[in-house]
């Protein structure tokens, strides 16, 4: 079975929430070709997959968001310490040296 959901997906003991949404004859008809070519066990395993996908992407753009803001934040002479600390770190950690 090819499948990309995170083990804590798969694993989580937590009960899951029975809901009931309307979706257009194209959304359903999709869904349920994925379903086919993963070989999943249901429809919601498919919808489960898309929506952690989706909150993966909203947490990797809230942590890009972040690290833009600080940097953005940073006085002149703050981005130049920065800078030295990179050339420092360069020069202490070869790129060809492993520990």
């Amino acid at each position: 079975m090819v499948s990309t959901m995170s083990n804590r997906t798969l694993s989580s003991p937590e009960r899951k929430a029975k809901k009931s949404y309307t979706l257009s004859p194209e959304s359903v008809a999709f869904l349920e070709a994925m379903r086919k070519k993963q070989r999943a066990a249901s429809i919601s395993a498919i919808l489960e997959e898309i929506l952690q996908g989706v909150r993966r992407q909203h947490d990797r753009a809230a942590v890009e968001r972040a690290v833009t803001d600080y940097y953005g934040s940073l006085s002149a002479r703050e981005i130049a310490d920065q800078a030295e600390w990179g050339e420092f770190a360069l020069h202490e950690f070869p790129s060809g040296e492993r520990s």
